[in-house]
């Protein structure tokens, strides 16, 4: 079992109600709950059906989902033979294997169009890991 149980303190703390309100709702039918022993657990899903909100969530969970940002690059590069075009593949992916500070890993994809001589290179990933790994492109094809 997965869900959250919450006791009727907790519910009445985080719904603004008295204590008593509380117990009187879980009497009448109103809000769902398992007696254990001699106190009542309401379940996440339970209080969030009663209240029409969405589950709630940990101060913790509320932060880190609260904002995500994520970069999608397209890079072409032109008049790329086909070795350079593998080595500068092979540096990138092994560039983009390393995490940077945010944690998450950096998904990249590259294409070698032989009859245009232009690299395609497609990333993905966090604003500070994208801007890192392309200034380290831009070094490496500056070389």
């Amino acid at each position: 079992m997965t869900d959250r149980l919450y006791s009727v303190d907790e519910v009445a703390e985080r719904l603004g109600l008295h204590v008593r309100t509380v117990r009187g709702y879980v009497r009448d039918g109103k809000l769902p709950a398992t007696r254990i022993g001699k106190q009542y657990r309401i379940a996440a899903t339970d209080l969030a059906a009663f209240t029409g909100l969405p589950e709630p969530r940990s101060p913790r969970e509320s932060v880190a989902r609260r904002r995500h940002s994520e970069a999608s690059t397209i890079i072409e590069v032109d008049a790329m033979d086909p070795g350079t075009a593998d080595r500068v593949s092979t540096l990138l992916t092994g560039a983009a294997a390393t995490r940077g500070p945010d944690g998450q890993p950096l998904r990249i994809q590259t294409f070698h169009d032989r009859e245009r001589a232009r690299l395609k290179v497609i990333l993905v990933g966090g604003l500070g890991d994208t801007a890192r790994l392309l200034e380290y492109m831009e070094g490496v094809l500056a070389s």
